[in-house]
């Protein structure tokens, strides 16, 4: 069975940094594109960034020149680093994974790690 997993959740302070993983595990070919997604209380999921297998990059505007996507492909693992967070970035933060076994395609979504953002 595949799956990815995030970790690196927390509290954080305003201005301060975090960072998050997300490990694809299970008989793996390949991790192609994988997105980091997040959903605050009472509002809908929304993107974060996104990263091809090629390194191609994508950020919401809202993260852009804070957060940095980037990708291990030997560990299948991918990484978001968090600067500058503010209390807006509080939420529960998904990976989305595109992943291969075999001649199987997977969409695999993670269970998500809380970010909170507060003094």
């Amino acid at each position: 069975q595949v799956q990815v997993v995030e970790s690196g959740g927390g509290l954080v302070q305003p201005g301060g940094s975090l960072r998050l993983s997300c490990e694809a595990s299970g008989s793996i070919s390949s991790m192609n594109d994988v997105a980091w997604y997040r959903q605050a209380a009472g509002n809908q999921r929304e993107l974060v960034a996104k990263i091809s297998s090629g390194h191609s990059t994508n950020y919401a505007d809202s993260v852009k020149g804070r957060f940095t996507i980037s990708r291990d492909n030997a560990k299948n693992a991918v990484y978001l680093q968090m600067s500058s967070v503010k209390p807006e970035d509080t939420a529960v933060y998904y990976c989305n994974a595109h992943l291969i076994s075999g001649s199987n395609w997977y969409d695999s979504w993670g269970e998500g790690t809380q970010v909170t953002v507060s003094s």
